[in-house]
């Protein structure tokens, strides 16, 4: 096997595929690469058993076939060379790899294409295209409450499905940890009704996000019940699905808080964000003081001290005092894009909803601490 690759376009690849290798293998050539050459195309793949990365680029195959070669040491290399350069691997055995560009040469050891590991794809029978800007937008807006606790291995993704809201189909996008819920929805687009319930890993939903950012077109998803794939133009993102129940996330959105508070989300985010800087590093806690028109926002640490700031804000229930988790108050704001938040509210220990004042299509819901 002999090609030749600008240094961007190798780069590109390699970053994108790379990224799926973990740095810690058990399974040696799960640490490698796999690169064919064919035609006037050159596609690497990687994989970590549970998700696997293709990708083409245009290239100049003077001889065709393929290698395998180690992801990171390989990425490292090309990442080193200078911009512009020409960068020609030649594998003239099953063994080594050699890399050259100008001056620079590097021999790098192989595995034998055969062990590199091939992910069944299976019949993904549901079909369906989505705008990258939407697909970037179920993402953001959910993402930040996947839970990290491997023992609830069912809230380590996002859960995508579709359902009835309002006489009209939705794509949906669920996330919770458990302290904090996210769903987010929009038009099922053509070919997504009945799809079933699926569970989207964490890693694979980091993996494509990162590609979203490169495209600007749309972003074909295809799925069954165990896996699913996501096409975008010349790179392709395979992954199996967690294999378990999302629980049933309506029942824990509150039906009866009557007490409504809109602030300015640019505002309450940067008063929430001063103030926390005294609460403790464990609890994080911030306490929401509501009066008709005010909020107190306070914080008070043993070591630290206290803190309190003053805002207007559109409120007319009865007093009230409620503490959240200043992360995962600021984590919300972050998602909300209009000037207000709306805060929908019953007592100090029943969950808060938080949406948008300007946009229905996301919804929060956070329980409170004690403070």
């Amino acid at each position: 096997m002999k090609f030749t690759l600008e240094r961007a376009a190798l780069l590109k690849s390699l970053g994108h595929v790379q990224s799926v290798v973990e740095r810690r293998n058990t399974i040696p050539i799960l640490a490698n690469v796999l690169i064919r050459a064919q035609g006037n195309d050159v596609s690497f793949a990687a994989t970590d058993m549970e998700i696997e990365i293709n990708e083409a680029s245009p290239g100049q195959v003077s001889k065709p076939g393929a290698i395998t070669a180690p992801a990171h040491t390989l990425y490292e290399i090309v990442r080193k060379l200078p911009e512009g350069a020409q960068v020609e691997l030649n594998a003239g055995s099953a063994n080594q790899l050699t890399l050259s560009s100008g001056r620079s040469n590097f021999k790098l050891g192989c595995l034998p294409v055969e062990d590199f590991p091939k992910m069944p794809e299976g019949d993904l029978k549901h079909k369906f295209t989505l705008s990258a800007s939407d697909l970037r937008m179920l993402i953001d807006r959910t993402r930040f409450a996947i839970s990290t606790e491997e023992t609830r291995y069912y809230l380590n993704g996002i859960y995508l499905h579709t359902t009835k809201a309002k006489n009209v189909e939705v794509l949906r996008a669920v996330a919770t940890d458990g302290h904090r819920l996210a769903r987010v929805e929009m038009a099922a687009p053509q070919g997504a009704k009945g799809i079933p319930g699926i569970i989207v890993p964490r890693k694979t939903v980091n993996e494509v996000r990162k590609l979203i950012d490169e495209i600007s077109g749309s972003v074909e998803v295809a799925l069954s019940d165990s896996k699913v794939r996501f096409t975008f133009g010349s790179a392709v993102i395979t992954s199996k699905l967690i294999d378990g129940t999302f629980p049933d996330y309506e029942r824990v959105i509150p039906s009866g808080n009557d007490k409504t508070l809109e602030v300015d989300t640019h505002a309450f985010a940067a008063a929430t964000d001063r103030v926390a800087t005294i609460s403790t590093e464990k609890s994080r806690a911030v306490k929401l003081s509501l009066t008709p028109g005010h909020i107190v926002l306070s914080a008070t640490s043993p070591e630290a001290g206290s803190a309190t700031e003053e805002l207007e804000v559109k409120y007319d229930g009865a007093l009230l005092d409620i503490g959240f988790n200043a992360r995962y108050l600021l984590d919300i704001m972050q998602q909300v894009e209009g000037d207000g938040a709306r805060f929908s509210l019953a007592d100090a220990t029943a969950p808060a909803i938080i949406q948008d004042v300007a946009d229905g299509s996301a919804l929060y819901v956070l329980m409170p601490m004690r403070v």
